[in-house]
C-alpha cells in the first residue's frame, strides 16, 4: 500500500519497495535482475536516488563501474560481490559501501531472490 502524508508542506512517501514499478534486466552481461526506483527525483529527493534490485536464482547484475559512490543494504537473500576480482559472500543485513570507478557485480548465490537497496546520488541515471 502507498501513502503519502503532508506534513508542514513536506511529502513523506511510504510505500512497500514492491509498489514501485519493475523494470527488468536480461541481456549480454545481466541475468534475471528487477529494478525499481523507490525513491527519486518524482518525489522530490534532491540529493539521493533509492532503488531496490531483486536478483531471482541465479541472476546477476553487470560487471561494471562508474563515477559516482553508492551504498547497498542487503534485504534478504544469499549474494556475492565482487570487488578488486575476488567474490564476497553477503546475507540479509550486510551493507556495502562502492567508491566511485570502483569495478564491481553482484550475483545471487541461493535458490531464493537476492533482494537489495541501493542508494545513489541524484545526479546518476535512476535506473
Amino acid at each position: 500500500m502507498n501513502t503519502l502524508l503532508m506534513h508542514k508542506e513536506m511529502h513523506l512517501k511510504i510505500i512497500h519497495y514492491s509498489d514501485a514499478e519493475p523494470k527488468h534486466f536480461d541481456a549480454d552481461g545481466v541475468k534475471g535482475v528487477t529494478g525499481r526506483v523507490v525513491i527519486g527525483k518524482a518525489d522530490g529527493a534532491d540529493n539521493f536516488c533509492m532503488r531496490f534490485f531483486e536478483l531471482s536464482e541465479g541472476g546477476y547484475s553487470p560487471e561494471h563501474s562508474h563515477d559516482w559512490e553508492h551504498e547497498i543494504v542487503i534485504h534478504s537473500g544469499k549474494g556475492e560481490v565482487l570487488c578488486e576480482g575476488e567474490w564476497t559472500p553477503v546475507t540479509k543485513g550486510h551493507v556495502i559501501f562502492i567508491p566511485g570507478n570502483e569495478s564491481h557485480q553482484l550475483r545471487n548465490a541461493g535458490e531464493d531472490p537476492l533482494v537489495f537497496a541501493c542508494l545513489i546520488p541524484s545526479e546518476a541515471p535512476e535506473l
